[in-house]
C-alpha cells in the first residue's frame, strides 16, 4: 500500500513543474502597487491549483535601455510550482497589464534554496563601504617609481 501511494505521488509530481516568473513594472508606481502586482499574479497561480513557493523583491533599478519610456523598473522574482497551462494563464494575464513592461517565465529543475543572486548581490553591494561600483582591488602594493615622464607637449606622434 505504502508503494502505490508513492507512485501515486510520483505521477502528481510528473504533472507539476517548476517555474521562475520575473516583471517588470512601471517606474513611477508606488511600492504597494507593486505588491499588489505580485499578490494577483500569485492568486492566478494558486487558482489554477499551482503554489508560489517564494517571492522576492529587488527592488527599482535601472535599465539597461528604454521600455516604453522608462529608464527604470521594479522587478519581481516568483518561484512557481505548477501545471504548463498555470504559466500560460499567468502569462496572459500579464501581457495585457498596462503596469507591466516586460516578463519572462523560464522552466527549471530545482528552485533556488535561500536568496537569489540579485538578493546577494544587493548585500554585497551594501558592504562596499561606499567604494561606488569598483569593488575592492585588494592592496596594490608598492607600486615603485614610474621615472621621468615627457609632458604631453613634448611627445611626438607617429603619423
Amino acid at each position: 500500500m505504502g508503494t502505490a501511494s508513492a507512485i501515486g505521488q510520483r505521477k502528481e509530481d510528473a504533472n507539476m513543474a517548476l517555474y521562475e516568473h520575473v516583471f517588470l513594472a512601471r517606474q513611477d508606481l508606488a511600492q504597494a502597487q507593486v505588491d499588489a502586482l505580485a499578490e494577483a499574479a500569485t492568486k492566478i497561480v494558486e487558482e489554477n491549483q499551482g503554489k508560489v513557493v517564494k517571492t522576492e523583491t529587488w527592488g527599482l533599478r535601472s535599465l539597461a535601455y528604454r521600455i516604453a519610456k522608462n529608464r527604470k523598473a521594479h522587478y519581481v522574482m516568483l518561484h512557481i510550482d505548477a501545471p504548463a497551462g498555470v504559466v500560460a494563464e499567468l502569462e496572459r494575464q500579464t501581457a495585457i497589464n498596462e503596469d507591466v513592461i516586460r516578463y519572462m517565465t523560464i522552466r527549471v529543475d530545482e528552485l533556488e534554496q535561500g536568496p537569489s543572486a540579485m538578493m546577494r548581490r544587493s548585500d554585497r553591494d551594501g558592504r562596499r563601504d561606499g567604494r561606488g561600483d569598483r569593488g575592492d582591488r585588494g592592496d596594490r602594493g608598492d607600486r615603485g617609481d614610474r621615472g621621468d615622464r615627457p609632458r604631453r607637449e613634448d611627445r611626438e606622434f607617429a603619423s
